[in-house]
């Protein structure tokens, strides 16, 4: 019998939120699909189910195969806001919008660039390792620092940038903004310090958090040369995307002394190499890619992209959660 369901491919880590909301329509049906699915796998889904008309994308990639293969794609979702896994182009030739989770994540990963700034100045992994090691009398030489009154550098201010610049003024620090995309009265209406030359911010900031996406712009934008110019006091966090710091120059820098200490949670091949040269670094922390996945951010972000999908399906897009805006009438 034939149907007029338009028909989803969801990603395993999708929200029951989100499920909620599909379960609730009678016109769409939603098939599930493993996160870490190969792109010989997912494109034989994509046939076996043809046409499909929206997907919602963990870290699957997305392009011109993945549209030839779904025959009638509507919408193509990702939940998250990072989108440099999808051919936006290649959505756009046929009118097809991307949509991104908006501000459900943002938050988390604001408080994960804080987490990494404060476990790094309070030499948090350092100072544990040292009470469960028997060494308390050696404390005196591990002493922690403050944020407060310290200057902050965030690259990027957008909304995870603008959410970290505004916890970050709460705790009394000095905020610099580079984001060439911003209007400088924007970025002092939030409190903060335009600059326009990051070469120039750099030599004054004590934390410099990226925030920016990654872009043929960005992809090497801390490399070893931008790095020099950051005090031997400071800290790098990165939370925004691999490939934006050069890896191999921040081992460098650290292991000379030219940098106090780093917290990543994205990384240039992900997963990493075992025995990766930063991860056995006293002055580095590290984590999985998970900033923007907390359990309540996963939540929001499932519930988001699935009012995303709904909306294009129904022709009344969100169209600020669109990326490719072009494709809106």
């Amino acid at each position: 019998m034939a149907t007029n369901k338009k028909k989803l491919l969801i990603t395993e880590s999708m929200s029951q939120q989100g499920w909620k909301l599909f379960r609730e329509r009678g016109d769409v049906e939603a098939i599930e699909f493993p996160n870490m699915i190969s792109a010989k796998d997912f494109d034989a889904m994509l046939r076996q189910h043809a046409p499909v008309h929206g997907v919602a994308l963990g870290a699957t990639a997305f392009g011109e195969n993945e549209l030839d293969a779904s025959q009638d794609m509507k919408v193509v979702a990702r939940i998250g806001v990072g989108f440099d896994a999808v051919d936006v182009p290649a959505l756009s030739k046929r009118n097809v919008p991307l949509m991104v989770a908006g501000t459900a994540n943002s938050p988390s990963v604001a408080e994960q660039a804080i987490f990494m700034m404060m476990t790094l100045a309070k030499r948090g992994t350092e100072l544990h390792a040292l009470v469960r090691d028997g060494k308390w009398a050696t404390r005196l030489g591990l002493l922690p620092f403050d944020l407060y009154g310290k200057t902050l550098l965030i690259v990027g201010f957008g909304r995870i940038g603008t959410r970290t610049a505004k916890r970050c003024l709460a705790m009394e620090m000095n905020v610099l903004v580079y984001d060439p995309y911003k209007s400088a009265a924007e970025i002092k209406a939030a409190g903060c310090e335009p600059v326009s030359d990051l070469d120039a911010a750099l030599p004054r900031a004590d934390f410099v958090s990226l925030h920016c996406p990654k872009t043929p712009e960005t992809v090497g934008l801390i490399n070893a040369a931008r790095l020099r110019l950051m005090k031997p006091t400071a800290y790098l966090v990165n939370t925004a995307r691999g490939g934006i710091v050069v890896e191999s120059a921040l081992h460098d820098a650290l292991v000379e002394g030219r940098l106090a200490g780093a917290g990543l949670d994205v990384f240039e091949q992900e997963p990493p190499p075992v025995g990766h040269s930063l991860f056995e670094l006293p002055n580095v922390i590290i984590a999985p890619h998970v900033a923007g996945v907390t359990r309540e951010a996963l939540d929001r972000m499932g519930e988001q992209t699935a009012r995303n999908i709904l909306s294009a399906l129904d022709g009344e897009h969100i169209r600020q959660n669109v990326i490719n805006q072009d494709v809106l009438g």
